[in-house]
């Protein structure tokens, strides 16, 4: 949804570009903090929370 929404591309498993990104937004946000705001939902995707 994220490759989608943001930059058109339809879900195509040979890329790891969701991944990078993700990478990207966690050593931004989560990187100094005890707490990660960025999880990983298996099978789903990626949700911000603070649980």
């Amino acid at each position: 949804m994220i490759l989608e929404q943001v930059w058109g591309y339809h879900h195509d498993t040979f890329t790891n570009v969701e991944d990078v990104y993700i990478r990207y937004l966690r050593n931004k946000i989560d990187k100094a903090f005890p707490q990660k705001l960025i999880q990983t939902v298996r099978d789903v995707g990626y949700r911000i929370s603070e649980s």
